[in-house]
């Protein structure tokens, strides 16, 4: 029986093949006495038969060579950078002259779960030196192993050489010896062409990444087995107790962009980095000073064994977005405490406008040196490196060229074959967490913290006491979640996907009668909406710029259309058309005319319902809508019945456009709310949606994603009753809590307004009352209809019935000022936020958070104008905020709800809706009033008082 060892270098690096049964040339005599000295030897045949057999020895029997003590390191050259220099200047025997780096190269291996057979190698002392290599799985004539090197080593030889060298077995000695006269001794090189690689090789910016990466290695102690889990755990909870410990975890299985953590992801590991109040960090034996848990591979019980760590309240934790990891660990019973800090939070409240910074991503903060310039000396420099710098590859085409679509393997794969580098990138980033704390914490303690004008210590204590339990108490009410009937909305998805049927069929009838391929458009396009009203119209700012009379576009071939001669394609050709001339709406800042829902609310107009969803017009022909009014309330023609020559063309124009203006409201309330409150990605196998409230806004306001709660439709736009579809488990109710006007009564408190303070003192609406006080006479002619605040032309009619009420810019600059007669301290405090923000680049809330800006003298005057009024919005904004997160603090705190069994469920806004017993839903009901018009500890710091308005109810919609 014959064995061929053949090695390779393609291009990028050597791979090592075996070909049973293949009748090759030896090489040059003296080799092959050497070779047969060296097989003759027991553990040689022992290797070579396990070869042939295609398996491993038992990790016993393995010849080890002392220079490689963790085989997977081979897995990347930077990871054992000497193991090349030593293996590379050992000459082969007799001095082969070029052959000799046939024997020098290193070889690479798969990680330690697949026991290596060993190849061996000759040096100059005559003894045979083992080499790791991997195993083959399957071996095929001329099929090579899998590359497990860095296609870009340049380390390794790049010819496109094949070098075949022979071995014999013993049973074939003598055959060989008798064919050995009869064949030429040579060395047998032949060009081999390479493969066709399924992965193009790593940019320059990846390679260097990831040799910076590879340093962390050696600090870092893995952990994938029972065992040492209880050792490194014993360590954590009774030695290194008192020490903070940056955690973080990483997930597979999850889109953390379109799901929730709660109930979703698997964890596949996590890394721990400690340090002491000095910031000496823990060492966990030879040097090791970061863990690394490996559970993929390691099993859930080795999480779980790091329980009693998580659990301990007393264990001081921090994280970067805690909410995601905390709900990643409670998915496996854990229930996480000791929370210290979050960093993202922490680094927003430095800083709550790095949105053009790379935001607040670990990345993005660790590597900026405004952030990182006060880590201390004892912890790691490097800052986090992205997950797509290290892993990510350029797809390759069929012509072997680099393509720009980025490939990007599942997190499992990362850890189980690029094993070495992903343990240093996911360790990196519990590394990065602790410094990135130190650093946001030291720069917080040096700035100062002014409550309501008054110095309550530094902006770090303004966390302990504020932010800290608020960022747990946001992971609370997110596992929580609130249930929602799905039956309701399906039955409501039904009905609004039939209205928008209807009203697109509508549409389209009747536009395709001017332009034949309307009825093929696309209704949600903005601009094939304008190239069917506006085509041929000229810019507004660019004279002489025109826009196209007609144009095609790519549509989906819904109707299933195939060209003649060709198979049904998935999309389809159309061309449209303008089919009015001079129709005109306000025109968008580059000179164009607009195509939003608003634009086209002013071409259809006022318009009943009833002609919206139904296809006949010729039934409205008997009534008369001369006027402005009909029997069935407002009723106005748009600006479209003119364009479109009045009568009855113009109805029906008005009505198709209406029916757009249904299309344009109908479908966001199906893409965005009734169809992802029904997907089981946000929600759990109880029926609960599980929304994450995030403080990522630069007023400090919540936001809300997966889904976004926060976006709800207003109540007199909520035409299907979404609310309805949040409901209160059976047995219990909601309590829906909301603040009556909170942003102007702030105002009134941060001014110090005389007339804000004593309206509000003397109850009643503000805004009416603000109104009859400045324009008592224009109210009553309005409600008297002697005067229109707006007006659409009628069929007939060539002026409004009534005077038109317009303002001009210099009456709305009057009115202005009229407000601000009796507001002095309004406009006074405007001026010092002006100031402040000139001066300073930053303005402050009631609670004391501030807000940065950049310089305003590096901007125009448009830009400084932009900053200016937001630099008095935010204060304002901000401090709703602050009174509504103390509010959540206040109700959170108080035993008497909890003892009731009532928990916060949400926050939208400056509402809050709350779940429990329906027995004690009253008590609870005025709990809730007095904690929200107390939220300050159980006071109200401000000069005015805080009013709630409160119901009880089976559903959200029902309460409001």
């Amino acid at each position: 029986m014959r064995r061929s060892v053949a090695v390779r270098a393609s291009g990028g690096g050597f791979k090592l093949q075996f070909y049973p049964k293949l009748n090759v040339r030896s090489i040059a005599h003296e080799w092959v006495q050497e070779t047969w000295r060296l097989f003759n030897l027991k553990t040689a045949n022992n290797v070579a038969n396990n070869i042939y057999k295609r398996s491993a020895l038992p990790l016993s029997e393995i010849v080890q060579d002392d220079i490689s003590e963790d085989r997977r390191g081979l897995n990347y050259p930077y990871l054992q950078q000497d193991l090349r220099e030593r293996v590379a200047s050992q000459p082969t025997v007799n001095g082969h002259g070029d052959d000799q780096h046939l024997v020098g190269h290193r070889m690479v291996n798969q990680p330690v779960q697949s026991v290596p057979a060993p190849i061996v190698s000759v040096v100059n002392d005559s003894r045979p030196k083992c080499l790791s290599m991997p195993r083959a799985s399957k071996v095929t004539n001329l099929t090579p192993w899998r590359d497990y090197a860095p296609a870009e080593d340049p380390l390794l030889d790049k010819s496109n050489t094949e070098v075949i060298l022979e071995l014999d077995d013993d049973d074939n000695k003598e055959k060989k010896l008798r064919s050995r006269k009869k064949r030429e001794k040579k060395l047998v090189v032949k060009k081999v062409v390479s493969p066709l690689p399924t992965k193009a090789a790593f940019s320059e910016e990846s390679l260097k990444a990831r040799k910076a990466l590879a340093s962390v290695y050696d600090k870092v102690l893995l952990v994938d087995n029972i065992e040492s889990a209880r050792s490194i755990v014993k360590l954590l909870t009774t030695k290194y107790k008192s020490f903070i410990h940056a955690c973080h975890t990483q997930v597979a299985d999850i889109d953390a962009k379109e799901m929730t953590p709660v109930g979703h992801g698997e964890v596949i590991c996590f890394s721990i980095y400690s340090a002491n109040s000095d910031v000496q960090a823990a060492d966990f034996g030879n040097g090791k000073t970061c863990i690394w848990v490996d559970v993929l591979d390691g099993g859930r019980g080795v999480l779980m064994e790091f329980a009693p760590f998580f659990e301990d309240p007393s264990i001081k934790k921090v994280w970067h977005n805690y909410s995601f990891d905390s709900h990643a660990i409670e998915n496996y019973g854990i229930k996480v405490a000791g929370f210290q800090a979050d960093t993202m939070h922490l680094a927003r409240l430095w800083d709550s406008s790095r949105e053009n910074d790379d935001g607040y991503s670990l990345e993005g903060i660790t590597n900026d040196r405004r952030v990182m310039d006060t880590v201390p000396e004892d912890l790691p420099k490097l800052g986090k490196i992205s997950m797509k710098t290290i892993f990510d590859r350029k797809k390759v085409r069929k012509v072997v060229s680099e393509g720009k679509v980025l490939s990007f393997e599942p997190v499992k794969e990362f850890q189980r074959e690029g094993r070495e580098l992903w343990i240093c990138y996911s360790s990196l980033d519990s590394m990065s967490i602790l410094r990135l704390y130190e650093s946001l914490k030291s720069k917080l303690e040096t700035r100062r913290w002014v409550l309501d004008g008054y110095p309550r210590g530094t902006m770090y204590d303004f966390y302990e006491q504020y932010w800290r339990p608020f960022g747990a108490l946001l992971v609370k009410i997110e596992t929580e979640g609130i249930l929602v009937d799905r039956g309701y909305l399906s039955e409501i998805e039904k009905a609004a996907t039939a209205e928008w049927q209807l009203a697109a069929d509508k549409f389209r009838k009747w536009a395709s009668k001017y332009c034949p391929d309307a009825k093929y458009m696309n209704l949600k396009s903005d601009i094939q909406i304008r190239q069917l009203f506006f085509g041929g119209i000229e810019n507004s700012r660019r004279p002489g710029d025109i826009w196209p009379r007609s144009k095609t576009f790519e549509v989906l071939n819904e109707e299933n259309v195939a060209t003649e001669g060709k198979k049904t394609s998935k999309y389809r050709t159309i061309e449209l058309c303008g089919i009015v001339e001079d129709l005109k709406t306000r025109p968008t800042k580059s000179g164009w005319q607009k195509a939003d829902v608003d634009a086209l609310r002013s071409l259809a107009g006022k318009i009943p319902t009833k002609y919206i969803y139904t296809m006949d017009d010729t039934q409205e022909d008997d009534e008369d809508t001369s006027g402005s009014e009909n029997p069935d309330g407002d009723f106005s023609y748009g600006t479209a019945y003119e364009a479109f020559g009045g009568g009855k063309n113009g109805k029906e124009a008005c009505h198709a456009i209406a029916a757009l203006c249904d299309i344009c409201s109908i479908g966001p309330l199906i893409s965005n709310f009734i169809h992802p409150l029904q997907s089981d990605h946000i929600s759990c196998a109880e029926g609960r949606i599980h929304c994450s409230l995030n403080i990522n806004t630069e007023t400090g306001r919540l936001s809300a994603r997966t889904p976004s709660l926060q976006n709800q439709p207003a109540l007199e736009k909520d035409r299907y009753k979404i609310r309805q579809a949040f409901v209160a488990a059976p047995g219990n109710s909601l309590i829906v809590a909301d603040y009556g006007q909170l942003e102007l009564r702030i105002l009134a408190h941060l001014t110090n307004c005389k007339s804000m303070l004593d309206a509000f003192k003397a109850g009643g609406d503000f805004h009416s009352r603000t109104a009859m006080n400045m324009y008592q006479h224009i109210r009553d002619a309005v409600h008297e209809k002697k005067v229109l605040l707006e007006w659409h032309p009628q069929p007939g009619q060539e002026k409004p019935p009534v005077p038109l009420l317009k303002v001009p810019i210099k009456e709305a600059r009057d009115t202005l000022k009229l407000w601000y007669r009796d507001r002095q301290e309004v406009l006074a405090w405007q001026k010092s936020q002006k100031k402040l923000v000139l001066e300073k680049c930053e303005v402050y809330t009631l609670l004391g958070r501030s807000r940065h800006f950049h310089n305003l003298t590096r901007f125009d005057r448009d830009k400084r104008g932009h900053i200016e009024r937001a630099a008095i919005n935010a204060p304002v904004q901000g401090s709703a905020a602050d009174v509504v997160m103390c509010a959540m603090l206040e109700i959170e705190r108080n035993a008497r709800l909890k003892e009731l069994g009532w928990r916060l469920l949400l926050q939208v806004h400056d509402e809050l809706i709350l779940e429990g017993p329906s027995e004690s839903a009253e008590l609870a009901k005025a709990i809730v009033v007095e904690c929200m018009s107390k939220p300050f500890y159980g006071t109200n710091i401000l000069k005015v008082d805080l009013v709630v308005d409160a119901k009880c109810s089976k559903n959200w919609y029902a309460a409001k």
